[in-house]
């Protein structure tokens, strides 16, 4: 290990780590447990159709005496609305709304309640976070690694049938900090069978010998672009921690999909995710890392083939770093897929520009204060260089592919702006996501080059009471003011929220309170309400059919159990939701409703 880190405030850091962990735990466990469970201006616009043109062997559907946010800039507010084979076709008064009752179907006097468009998770995980083909957690909480060994035995002893022995969960810096090298503590828990376990942001591996030499990496292994393969300083072998893309590169060969993982994933999304994205509201996606090496986009493809998919889903194709690009952007270009009247479509490209701060490879313009990857005037890492970005860029969004690129450094954001800048036709809806340290120099550049800010605002580590944890590593000035929001929108950049679930939890109503809380980086209500729906909708290409609730559109919609805009802010993340439609057609009803 390098004894030469020395953190200014570790006992601070440490206490930030565990707060942050025990939030994080907690809201997924309560994710989990409900899972498990099965003076406004209100104006009244007639719709255009008639109710004489609506056949009564039609299904037409009427809520009425609601309070209806609509997310529509000419009409905010309603009282009522009709649906009609899954399409609205009234949005209005109550008392415009009687002529419907008589040859409706059904009609839902909601009492008051609150309707919603249907939300959008424009960011998230749901293979890889919704899958049984991690067969052990370790806790991040726990500060000694040496205190891992019984679990991971256990985990070894209970699948005997594995080939790799797959974990997840402990904090990296519980590993930087133990007395031995990592790699020889994980070869005592298990010396015989290759071990592989992922840090709980995902973007370090914690490996033992068995599996360095399955995976090829050794004291002569250049690091790979994009990672760095950590060694002990005394011999310069492996130590056991792999960073970002060395480690990515070690989870693809042991998650090679076989006929089991692939049946996990499938039954991870078809039993699990799906239904819990509905129980809170969530009627649209996208998979932020769509793993086509591991199959991914088949999964999701036969989830839709035989009927269970009830969400609209946009795939962002994970770009391989290490890949040769024309081999790769032809591969994308084969796996296009932009029917619109599917619920399924591949038509994002998914990559990451650098790293995250918490290991020093987010990319910044100047150097970390802490070194222990060994790089000269480390200045964080490039999955893809500006360069490569541009070229992806230039090939592939003639084709209709959006770029959804992960940003966190404000060199990385820069970097990547830049090519966006260069390389776009102006046809492309291409976002950054996570753009947690920006320069200012940059906040207006989101809305002059049309790219959205994707941010995470559900987990509490970037509310600014925690902006301090990164003040060690790159100092106060960078460290106190991550994820500016309100700077951001002020300067007219269009904003969507998300969860990175995992990382955060999917409920959008946590996500709306932390936004709208998070002073002076603060969102108004309005605001948030709209990056979880209309904004999100054009990043996905939909808004024009979803995403507000107007004449015309689909009948994407939820109804809450509260009026957000008269609770405190502080009470929003208890929201719950008592019913969600997809394309008018009920995907979870709340035994409360």
């Amino acid at each position: 290990m390098k004894e030469k880190i020395k953190f200014r405030n570790k006992q601070e850091r440490k206490q930030a780590i565990k707060a942050k962990s025990l939030t994080t735990i907690f809201l997924v466990i309560l994710l989990a447990g409900l899972s498990a469970c099965n003076s406004k201006d209100k104006e009244s616009v007639a719709d255009n159709l008639q109710s004489d043109n609506l056949s009564q062997s039609e299904e037409i559907i009427l809520y009425k005496n609601g309070s209806i946010y609509t997310v529509n800039k000419n009409q905010p507010w309603a009282e009522a609305l009709v649906i009609k084979d899954g399409i609205i076709r009234f949005v209005g008064s109550s008392n415009d709304a009687i002529k419907f009752e008589e040859k409706a179907k059904k009609v839902v006097d909601l009492k008051g309640k609150m309707i919603l468009p249907g939300l959008h998770d424009v960011h998230i995980h749901p293979l890889e976070s919704g899958s049984n083909n991690t067969h052990f957690e370790l806790s991040p909480l726990e500060s000694n690694a040496e205190n891992f060994i019984p679990t991971i035995r256990k985990a070894a002893r209970d699948y005997p049938g594995q080939n790799w022995l797959i974990g997840y969960g402990h904090d990296l810096y519980t590993l930087l900090d133990s007395q031995r090298s990592p790699l020889d503590i994980l070869d005592q828990a298990v010396p015989n069978r290759p071990v592989i376990i992922m840090e709980q942001t995902s973007h370090s591996m914690w490996v033992n010998s068995k599996a360095l030499e399955v995976i090829g990496f050794s004291k002569a292994t250049a690091d790979p672009v994009g990672g760095v393969i950590m060694k002990n300083d005394s011999n310069g072998e492996p130590n056991g921690i792999l960073i970002d893309n060395a480690g990515n590169l070690a989870m693809d060969i042991a998650m090679a999909p076989t006929e089991e993982t692939l049946q996990n994933d499938y039954k991870g999304l078809v039993h699990y995710t799906l239904p819990a994205l509905a129980q809170v509201g969530i009627t649209s996606i996208a998979d932020a890392r769509a793993y086509w090496k591991r199959k991914h986009h088949e999964t999701w493809k036969k989830v839709e083939q035989d009927g269970y998919l009830t969400a609209r889903v946009v795939l962002g194709l994970w770009a391989y770093p290490e890949h040769d690009d024309e081999v790769q952007i032809n591969m994308f270009k084969s796996l296009l897929s932009n029917d619109k009247d599917k619920l399924l479509k591949i038509n994002q490209i998914k990559l990451y520009s650098d790293g995250i701060p918490s290991n020093t490879t987010a990319a910044l313009h100047t150097p970390y204060l802490v070194d222990f990857l060994d790089i000269p005037g480390n200045l964080g890492l490039n999955y893809f260089s500006e360069q490569r970005i541009e070229k992806y860029i230039r090939a592939l969004e003639p084709s209709g592919f959006d770029f959804h690129i992960h940003a966190i450094g404000e060199r990385g954001i820069f970097e990547s702006l830049n090519a966006i800048q260069r390389a776009s036709q102006g046809k492309g809806r291409h976002r950054l996501t996570h753009v947690e340290i920006v320069d200012p120099n940059d906040y207006s550049r989101f809305a002059e080059l049309n790219v959205t800010v994707d941010a995470q605002v559900a987990g509490n580590f970037t509310h600014p009471e925690n902006w301090n944890e990164y003040s060690e590593l790159i100092g106060d000035t960078k460290s106190d003011n991550i994820v500016p929001l309100r700077d951001l929108k002020d300067a007219g950049a269009r904003i969507t929220l998300s969860s990175d679930w995992s990382v955060s939890p999917f409920n959008p109503f946590i996500g709306m309170q932390n936004a709208v809380t998070r002073f002076p980086q603060n969102l108004t209500l309005s605001e948030a309400i709209e990056a979880y729906t209309l904004s999100s909708a054009y990043v996905l290409r939909q808004e024009n059919s979803v995403g507000s609730i107007e004449v015309g559109k689909k009948a994407d919609l939820i109804v809450i159990d509260q009026n957000l805009f008269e609770i405190n802010p502080d009470s929003i993340g208890k929201t719950k939701v008592l019913q969600t439609l997809l394309d008018g057609r009920e995907i979870y009803r709340s035994s409360d409703f």
